[in-house]
């Protein structure tokens, strides 16, 4: 008898929990529609919070990181199309690199020598896409060019020969078809100032590069902190997708009177990164606005 009494007493103190069950997983039900609803309605109310740190982030890369180019002229072909746009590493200058032989580079008017060159006006919608990275920027001064000698290097090329770049000569498959190396204008020897760089254009014969500005204020040297960054990979059209590394003339021997700086990384597109950027930080504030509803 005790033990049934016993039995007795301790099956009415199940049943109350048995009898909440059902009513927790009711619970449950209306909470698992409810959250099915939230993330839709949410979502569109992140969504501006998305595009707006997206684009901070794409305009911060653009500052610092990686920035879109358009080449406007011929001079650099056949690397180069008229209206090719390419990707130039704007971050390794920050950190004291300084630009190397074969690189080609993206570099701000030294001494005028656009003179005379048009400039193109952008609408509304082109200057805003350029401001944020997404489009090259039409209203800067820019130039693009190869460079062929650094600070310290000694250069020249005679008429009818290659160009030398302390005393060795360069291979330059780059150089358009059916183009010499300096026939149009010959130079040097010269020693290139340090600070300074000198470039020229893959197509020579329709290049107006540092042989035509060697009488103005720069001699035909560029200043190392005129220049952009480096132009690492021609990003449309697609067809035309490819790397722009450095040649392999280059990295023969005995052409280096100097330790070699670190080499640079590849930036990707702005508006990549941007994207790629704020859509982690927008599903860490929403899983956490999602905890703190669970929790209350």
């Amino acid at each position: 008898m005790a033990v049934g009494a016993r039995s007795g007493r301790d099956e009415p103190e199940k049943r109350p929990e048995d009898a909440v069950e059902p009513e927790t997983e009711g619970q449950g039900g209306e909470d698992a529609e409810d959250a099915e609803e939230r993330p839709q309605r949410s979502f569109w109310k992140e969504l501006p919070l998305l595009i707006g740190i997206a684009l901070l982030l794409a305009l911060l890369i653009k500052t610092f990181l990686v920035q879109a180019f358009s080449i406007p002229s011929d001079s650099m072909q056949d690397t180069l199309q008229r209206g090719d746009r390419v990707l130039v590493d704007k971050l390794t200058p920050w950190f004291g690199s300084e630009p190397e032989r074969g690189e080609v580079v993206v570099f701000h008017d030294p001494a005028n020598w656009l003179a005379g060159e048009p400039t193109p006006q952008p609408n509304l919608v082109q200057q805003v896409l350029s401001k944020i990275g997404l489009m090259p920027s039409a209203d800067e001064k820019d130039l693009i060019k190869r460079v062929i000698a650094v600070g310290g290097d000694t250069v020249e090329c005679k008429k009818g020969g290659p160009v030398k770049v302390n005393g060795k000569e360069l291979d330059e498959p780059y150089i358009f078809p059916g183009n010499t190396a300096c026939d149009d204008a010959p130079f040097g020897p010269l020693t290139v100032p340090k600070g300074k760089i000198w470039v020229m254009g893959d197509h020579r014969q329709n290049s107006q590069d540092s042989r035509y500005h060697m009488q103005d204020s720069t001699g035909g040297f560029v200043p190392v902190n005129k220049v952009v960054g480096r132009a690492v990979v021609i990003a449309w059209p697609v067809t035309r997708w490819a790397t722009l590394p450095v040649p392999d003339t280059f990295d023969q021997p005995g052409l280096d009177k100097q330790p070699a700086p670190a080499a640079a990384a590849v930036g990707v597109a702005p508006a990549a990164l941007g994207v790629a950027g704020a859509v982690p930080l927008v599903l860490l504030r929403r899983r956490k606005l999602a905890g703190g509803r669970t929790a209350g």
